[in-house]
């Protein structure tokens, strides 16, 4: 429309140029005369020539935006007459897709009202059905009942009894492989850790027997220590507080003390005395003294040299005395203090290989016993009491706790538990104790007795000094699984009911023999 405007516009100002062109010359026509007519009329020809081609010119180029636009209207409007025609058949075809859906739906509710109908049906049928099944369960309960001669509850307990034996066959097997799994990897570590502590130290610790007897040059000599009406004798006695036997031994009296320092205050003494010649109660008085005095320096220069050859620093001087007295102390015939050296050392190098403290672990191992230095003068465990004379010497938590716990079976530490493995490495070593052939046979026949009172056992034997105990079984009445558990049960049973020193081994064995005789 505002090229139409356009083109009409043009036109009338073609017409108003026309108009003025003629008002011109109607002008020029008045006021020339004469002679300017011919040139006014010419000029005025000209001017309506150039109109008239103006106007030409203007109707043409309105003519063709005339043109022009009519054809892009013309293609405007078939494309709108197509898009309505595009848009006609799109709704055509959801109107169709919906009449479909609506057909769909409704033949999904008539198969809907249709499946409920036959799960109803179902549901009233499976009922009875569950009715009948009940009713012919209770019969073939009854009959089973009637053909097995046992009730319900009774088949039930005999299910329970086989389940649970199962059970109990299926734990033996997992138990079993748990444990065989677990100890081929964990042995050749330890294995490996323990040979390499043990060939470190290889030290040679002598089993020294406590020395109760003082050899004297003669029998003569009995007589000058018991003196007159026996004042020698009671001077020694009360000065040493030991009880002096003097019996028909020859060369030979038996000093008797359960504390192992009076015990050597005595000896040294007699042995003085005896070489000396002079004895009297007042020399005896003298010469015990002077042994106390000496023993004393003695002992604080062994608990120096202790500490000093194993490499622990940080000691008062009452930890040192302490460590010194146990030089004069036994355990089974093993001497105390070497025992407490080699712990300390099998400890500490333990502890470097698996990456523990090694100056705990060996602090702990030489002072885990110093709790039997002070057994004849205080009440109670030597490990409860080594604990508490180490807290009130300010010596370091975790080697208290090391020695507290050393004879436990739970450890709050590594090094706790380091210190305990060296300790019964120690003792177990062979040739490290010794006991009195009674003590001896009485800890055999106790093994023994423990091990024949499980039922199966066909015979025990007690061997390598008590460290081991071998167990022959029924193979008739019991399995290789029961055999498992009676290793573990004697193990237990060991532990809660026998004191006993290092580790004993009991071995279960089942034999199956087939013997068969031709003729």
């Amino acid at each position: 429309m505002e090229t139409l405007t356009g083109i009409i516009l043009a036109v009338l100002a073609s017409l108003v140029g026309i108009g003025l062109g003629f008002f011109g010359f109607y002008l020029i026509w008045n006021k020339v005369s004469g002679g300017r007519m011919d040139r006014a009329r010419q000029q005025a020809e000209s001017l309506v020539s150039d109109a008239r081609k103006e106007e030409s010119r203007v109707i043409q180029d309105a003519r063709n935006e005339a043109s022009k636009i009519i054809r892009a209207g013309q293609t405007q409007a078939n494309e709108a007459r197509d898009e309505i025609r595009e848009r006609r058949r799109e709704l055509q075809q959801a109107g169709q897709r919906l009449s479909n859906r609506e057909d769909n739906l409704e033949k999904r509710g008539r198969n809907l009202d249709r499946r409920e109908g036959e799960l109803e049906q179902r549901d009233l049928d499976s009922a009875s059905i569950q009715v009948e099944l009940s009713e012919a369960k209770q019969q073939q309960i009854k009959k089973l009942e009637v053909i097995a001669d046992l009730t319900v509850s009774d088949a039930q307990t005999e299910l329970m009894r086989q389940a649970e034996e199962d059970m109990q066959h299926e734990i033996a097997v997992r138990y079993r492989d748990l444990e065989e799994e677990a100890r081929s990897q964990a042995d050749d570590n330890a294995r490996e850790i323990i040979g390499e502590a043990v060939q470190r130290l290889a030290s040679d610790v002598i089993s020294e027997a406590t020395i109760t007897n003082v050899a004297i040059p003669s029998d003569e000599m009995k007589g000058r220590l018991i003196g007159r009406e026996g004042r020698n004798i009671r001077a020694i006695e009360k000065a040493t507080g030991v009880d002096l036997i003097i019996d028909d031994t020859p060369e030979n009296v038996t000093v008797s003390c359960f504390d192992p320092i009076r015990r050597e205050v005595a000896r040294l003494a007699l042995t003085k005395l005896i070489s000396d010649g002079r004895i009297h109660p007042a020399r005896i008085e003298d010469v015990v003294a002077k042994t106390q005095k000496d023993l004393q320096e003695t002992i604080r220069k062994t608990g120096d040299s202790t500490v000093m050859d194993v490499g622990v620093r940080g000691l008062n001087k009452e930890m040192v005395t302490l460590l010194g007295r146990l030089k004069y102390r036994f355990s089974y015939g093993e001497n105390v203090l070497m025992h407490s050296i080699e712990v300390g050392h099998l400890a500490a190098t333990m502890a470097a290989e698996l990456g523990a403290n090694v100056r705990t672990a060996k602090m702990g191992g030489l002072l885990h016993d110093i709790g039997k230095a002070l057994t004849h003068e205080v009440e109670g465990p030597h490990a409860v009491i080594g604990a508490d004379v180490a807290t009130r010497n300010k010596v370091p938590g975790p080697v208290c706790t090391a020695i507290a716990e050393h004879h436990d079976d739970d450890h709050s530490t590594v090094e706790s538990f380091l210190v305990a493995a060296a300790d019964a490495l120690s003792a177990a070593r062979p040739g490290a104790r010794r006991d009195t052939v009674e003590h001896y046979i009485k800890r055999l026949e106790a093994l023994e007795e423990v091990a024949s009172s499980f039922e199966g056992v066909e015979k025990c034997y007690a061997i390598q000094a008590g460290r081991e105990v071998r167990i022959l079984v029924q193979p008739d009445d019991i399995d290789d699984l029961g055999a498992n558990r009676m290793a573990r049960d004697v193990v237990k049973k060991i532990e809660q009911e026998l004191t006993y020193p290092g580790q004993i081994k009991v071995t279960v064995i089942r034999e199956s023999r087939s013997v068969d005789y031709a003729r």
